[in-house]
């Protein structure tokens, strides 16, 4: 931040709280402003980087006085890169910040009365995450400035695994060779800390990524799996196979948790799986009821899923359609239904479906808590009731977090 005697004459506004987005928030004349990398209770000094009738977008340029949980970040590119948000301050209180974060939006979007316990599921704060995207540019591999398209070019990323820091020394060191791509734009990382995955995002060619199968080759000679069109992952409830267009949950302690907060006692006749990915959930469903039916429309997931199914003997029902489809054609409903959507919700209809058909008991992880709560207003107005709200820190340092919810008749 600038020195505090370079601009004295700049506005200043005491934060109240954390809002979702990882901005803190405080009031001037009338006005919202909204300041990252600050803290509850500190008067800050900043800049108007954007303004609106009733909100201004603010850089903090001073922290006039700082609150006793504010500690320096271990991070040398913090408030640069665009990944975190609150490295200044202790894991302890973002958990805390999260769960008054996730209260606050259910009752102000969805108008609903949280429950008073809202667990928490938490790890390990730093080198959590099994899949990174770096971005390159001029021969610097990085991330993009927070705000920006500018890179940060960065040798070790902290909430990052083991492996993957282990594989971008490795690219750190082949990008000034001549037969590394100067084409790329967008690489990702996805290990199962045995091996590296490497994906190509984007690159400046036209119509196709155009990169060599010669280029992952010289990767695989020190980056052991970087040739892989699949990666296998293990966990507590059995072991998937991930291709390169497949989603899986990027927090490495925490998916066994994961699963079991979504699945709780769940058992009986019937079970469907929206949204099923690669099978993360409908394999341990299959282990408690009799028939379960996973709904993917991306044609990779599902054949990930089906694969993963017969390797774990067990019977699931893929059906690769979109999860609209697949409702509108459900006439009676299971005993249980699972959705893990994506981050812009179940939607209207999807939603209407749900109301329509009244499982006994429906589970929802969610990954936004606006849309969440959005989502959750009409199942409750039609008589169901939270069970149970559980906030998954799938991803510490940042703004971002789980929602599990388990909805009851």
């Amino acid at each position: 931040m600038e020195n505090p005697d370079t601009n004295t004459t700049a506005p200043t506004v005491r934060i109240e709280k954390w809002i979702y987005g990882g901005a803190g928030l405080g009031r001037i004349e009338g006005k919202v402003v909204l300041a990252p990398f600050t803290l509850p209770g500190e008067e800050v000094r900043f800049e108007i980087l954007k303004q609106q009738r009733s909100m201004v977008e603010a850089r903090p340029i001073e922290i006039l006085s700082p609150a006793p949980e504010r500690q320096p970040a271990p991070c040398p590119y913090f408030t640069r890169c665009g990944g975190c948000h609150y490295q200044h301050a202790p894991y302890d209180f973002q958990l805390a910040q999260k769960r008054a974060i996730l209260g606050e939006v259910l009752r102000r979007v969805g108008k609903l009365d949280p429950p008073e316990e809202i667990e928490v599921i938490a790890g390990p704060p730093w080198e959590y995450r099994n899949r990174s995207q770096f971005h390159l540019s001029k021969g610097e591999i990085g991330y993009l400035e927070a705000g920006s398209h500018r890179l940060c070019g960065v040798e070790r990323c902290p909430i990052s695994s083991p492996r993957i820091n282990e594989a971008l020394a490795v690219l750190r060191e082949m990008r000034h060779h001549h037969r590394f791509p100067r084409f790329l734009r967008s690489i990702e990382l996805f290990t199962n800390e045995t091996e590296v995955q490497l994906n190509v995002l984007a690159t400046d060619l036209p119509g196709t990524h155009g990169v060599a199968r010669g280029f992952f080759d010289w990767c695989s000679e020190r980056i052991p799996g970087a040739t892989a069109g699949t990666l296998e992952y293990s966990t507590a409830h059995g072991a998937y196979r991930v291709g390169h267009h497949s989603f899986f949950q990027a927090n490495r302690f925490l998916i066994d948790p994961l699963v079991d907060s979504a699945i709780g006692g769940a058992e009986g006749e019937g079970a469907v799986d929206l949204y099923a990915g690669v099978g993360l959930f409908s394999l341990p469903l299959a282990k408690r009821f009799h028939k379960v039916t996973a709904v993917e429309s991306g044609s990779g997931a599902a054949h990930d899923l089906a694969f993963n199914a017969g390797r774990a003997d067990v019977s699931i029902a893929v059906e690769q359609k979109p999860v609209e489809a697949y409702l509108e054609s459900l006439q009676a409903a299971p005993d249980f239904i699972l959705a893990d959507p994506p981050r812009a919700g179940l939607g209207k209809d999807v939603v209407r479906h749900l109301v329509r058909l009244q499982p006994p008991r429906l589970a929802i992880v969610a990954c936004d808590p606006a849309t969440l709560a959005r989502d959750l207003a009409p199942l409750i107005a039609t008589g169901y009731r939270i069970a149970r709200l559980t906030l998954a820190d799938l991803f510490p340092q940042t703004y971002h977090f789980e929602t599990v919810v388990q909805l009851e008749r």
